[in-house]
C-alpha cells in the first residue's frame, strides 16, 4: 500500500453532473439526501430496474450519455452472515461485475472524481485491534463473508491501479457496520442492527416472553449511522485524495450483548434474551482507527442511542411496506 501523504483537492462544484450508484439503497439514499441538503444541484441515479450495474455494455452506454464528473460508488449486493455464507458466490461476482463496470466506465470517460465505498470486512479476523489502513491484506480473512471482502478488496486495488495507469484521482473509503433509514429488515438478508430491532418488535408485539440471538454476544461491533457516513462522503472528496484507503468510523465500539439490550430498551421489550450458542459469532472484535479521519477533521456527530430510535421510528413509519 502507498503511504502517500493525502492533499485536499478543494470544494466540489454543487452544479458538478454527480452520479450516486445505488442510490436508492441504505448508503446511496443517504449520500443522495446529504448532498441534495448541500446544494447540489445534478444529482442523477438509476434504479436497478433502469440500469442494471452488472451489464457492462449497458454501464457504459449510460456514462457515455450522463458524462459524470463525480461518481460516489454506493452500490453492492450486501447481507449478513446469512446472506454471506450461504451465498459466496453471488456475493463475490456479483459485487466484482458492478464496481468494475462502474469504475471501468468512469475511466473511458475521464470522470475527474469517483469514490469507491468498500466495507470494514476486508480486513484480517484477527487483525490486531483498532484495525489501522495498513493491516490490509496481513492475515486471513473471516470465513462467512470472505468472498465479499475479495471483492472489496479488489475494489480498493482498482482504484489505486487508475490512478498509477491513468493518473485520476480516485480514492476509496471503508465503513464500520452502518445503520439508518432505508436499512433492509428483511430477516433472512439482513444485517444484524436492523434484525435485532425487526426481532425484538415482533416479540413486543406479539407478548413472547424471550428471544433467542445468535452467537454467544460477546463478540465487539463498531456501528455508524448511515447520515455520518454520508456527510464522510462528501467531506473525503473535497479533502483526501490518496491511492489508501481510509477509515470511517465512530472509534467506539459494544458487544452484540449490549447492543441486543440496547435494542430491545429502544423497543420497549421486556423479555429475556437468549443466545444461541451454536451459531457464528463472526469476527471477535471489528474497531476501526479511525485517527487519519480524524486528523483530517472529522468526526461523527449521531449517537448510538439516538441513532437507533430515529431508526426505529423510521422502521415503525414504513412497517406494511416492510411485512413480508
Amino acid at each position: 500500500m502507498s503511504t502517500a501523504a493525502p492533499h485536499a483537492p478543494g470544494r466540489l462544484d454543487r452544479d458538478a453532473v454527480t452520479y450516486v450508484a445505488g442510490h436508492r439503497g441504505l448508503v446511496g439514499g443517504a449520500v443522495w439526501r446529504h448532498f441534495e441538503a448541500e446544494g447540489f444541484t445534478r444529482l442523477v441515479g438509476r434504479s436497478s430496474r433502469e440500469l442494471d450495474l452488472r451489464d457492462r455494455d449497458a454501464v457504459f452506454a449510460f456514462f457515455r450519455e450522463v458524462r459524470p464528473e463525480v461518481v460516489v460508488v454506493a452500490a453492492a449486493k450486501v447481507g449478513g452472515i446469512l446472506a454471506n455464507d450461504t451465498y459466496p458466490a453471488d456475493f463475490l461476482s456479483e459485487n466484482l461485475q458492478i464496481q468494475v463496470n462502474l469504475m471501468d466506465a468512469a475511466r473511458e470517460q475521464r470522470t475527474p472524481r469517483l469514490l469507491f465505498l468498500g466495507s470494514s470486512c476486508i480486513y484480517p479476523k484477527f487483525a490486531e485491534q483498532p484495525i489501522r489502513e495498513d493491516s490490509l491484506l496481513t492475515g486471513a480473512l473471516e470465513p462467512t463473508n470472505d468472498a465479499y471482502a475479495i471483492a472489496k478488496i479488489a475494489g480498493i486495488m482498482q482504484v489505486q491501479s487508475i490512478r498509477r495507469q491513468d493518473d485520476l484521482h480516485y480514492i476509496s473509503a471503508m465503513p464500520t457496520n452502518l445503520y439508518g433509514p432505508g436499512d433492509n429488515f428483511d430477516p433472512k438478508g439482513s444485517h444484524v442492527l436492523p434484525a435485532l430491532i425487526r426481532r425484538f418488535h415482533e416479540a413486543a408485539e406479539a407478548g413472547v416472553p424471550s428471544v433467542t440471538c445468535w452467537g454467544s454476544g460477546t463478540p465487539r461491533r463498531e456501528f455508524l449511522h448511515v447520515d455520518d457516513l454520508a456527510r464522510a462522503c462528501l467531506f473525503l472528496l473535497e479533502n483526501y485524495d490518496s491511492p489508501e484507503t481510509i477509515n470511517v468510523g465512530t472509534g467506539e465500539d459494544l458487544t452484540i450483548r449490549e447492543l441486543a439490550e440496547t435494542v430491545a430498551d429502544v423497543v420497549g421489550y421486556t423479555g429475556t434474551i437468549e443466545w444461541d450458542t451454536s451459531k457464528p459469532d463472526g469476527t471477535p472484535r471489528k474497531l476501526l482507527d479511525v485517527s487519519r479521519l480524524e486528523q483530517l477533521g472529522w468526526k461523527p456527530s449521531v449517537r448510538l442511542p439516538d441513532g437507533l430510535r430515529s431508526t426505529y421510528e423510521w422502521y415503525l413509519a414504513h412497517l406494511e411496506t416492510l411485512r413480508g
